[in-house]
């Protein structure tokens, strides 16, 4: 026994000494796999160590998520995924994980920052105005829906629930499809990340509304934020988080946690990032854990009042 406890304590001094398998939940080139590879690829630079990113899409995040949960807990497999890892336990009973039991969160990612948007065609001027078109017609306006349990959906059925409002959900895979729908004027309102809408915004095929951040856009500096427009309440800022298996030894996990916030702090990643509009920042391991309980306990609520149903 103390041979072992030996063997264990030497592999974790000498940690990493072989390849970090991080695997991203969805497909290859959307924004949660820029993010692992821009902030990841940076922390092997520091470890001087591979890392190899692996894009394992499938059951709405599941496969991928679900891979990690059961993988060895000895800091060589990561996850970097959004808030499914909380929600869909709820929505799918053999998900494969408990995201309390199963997970830590040793850094944080990215806040993705959105954007609600709608047809130029549409006869409202501001979010307001939209709210009371869509209390007018309940039901009668479509929601391109990206994903059940998706960050885009969780925020969009905070803002119904807040806002009073319920509009047709209509299911895409991604947000790509869903917001070429909206600009050909097939559906009515959606929220998309804002990287992926800024240059529709920009060409006038979609009419921004309201952002979903902290602050105004720079590039967005006439549109309100979701608070100035008056929904404080549904003003959820999705975020990336990085996560590993729960049993993984604190002192593994401390170490991991330093070298991601290293290299979030490194000028080129906060570059990389800036230009897909994804801010990220170091937080405390204990900053972590609150955030993802809150976010747990907030996210399973409005999933069950929402009565999400996996399509």
């Amino acid at each position: 026994m103390l041979l072992g406890s030996s063997a264990s304590a030497l592999a974790q001094s000498q940690y990493p000494n072989r390849p970090i398998h991080v695997i991203v939940p969805y497909p290859a080139g959307g924004i949660v796999d820029i993010v692992a590879r821009a902030v990841t690829e940076q922390v092997g630079r520091d470890l001087k160590q591979a890392i190899v990113v692996e894009s394992r899409p499938g059951a709405n995040s599941n496969i991928g998520t679900s891979a990690v949960a059961r993988s060895e807990p000895d800091g060589y497999t990561w996850l970097v995924t959004g808030p499914a890892v909380l929600v869909n336990p709820t929505l799918y009973k053999d998900a494969g994980w408990d995201a309390m039991k199963d997970f830590k969160c040793v850094a944080l990612a990215v806040w993705n920052q959105s954007v609600a948007v709608v047809n130029p065609t549409l006869p409202v001027k501001t979010f307001g105005e939209f709210i009371e078109l869509a209390r007018g017609k309940p039901g009668q306006l479509n929601f391109g829906n990206p994903g059940t349990g998706s960050s885009i959906d969780l925020t969009a059925q905070k803002l119904f629930q807040v806002a009073d409002i319920k509009l047709a959900n209509i299911g895409y895979k991604g947000q790509p499809p869903a917001l070429i729908d909206l600009m050909t004027n097939l559906m009515h309102f959606e929220i998309v990340s804002l990287a992926l809408a800024l240059p529709h915004i920009k060409q006038g095929t979609v009419k921004p509304l309201a952002v979903f951040t902290e602050k105004r856009v720079a590039d967005l500096a006439d549109v309100p934020t979701i608070a100035e427009a008056g929904y404080p309440e549904a003003a959820y800022i999705p975020w990336y988080g990085i996560y590993v298996p729960s049993r993984t030894p604190d002192v593994l996990v401390e170490k991991i946690h330093q070298a991601i916030n290293k290299a979030l702090q490194n000028p080129d990643v906060q570059r990389q990032l800036s230009i897909a509009d994804i801010p990220g920042k170091p937080m405390p391991l204990n900053e972590l854990a609150a955030l993802m309980k809150a976010d747990y306990e907030k996210l399973t609520s409005v999933a069950k009042a929402s009565a999400m149903k996996p399509q």
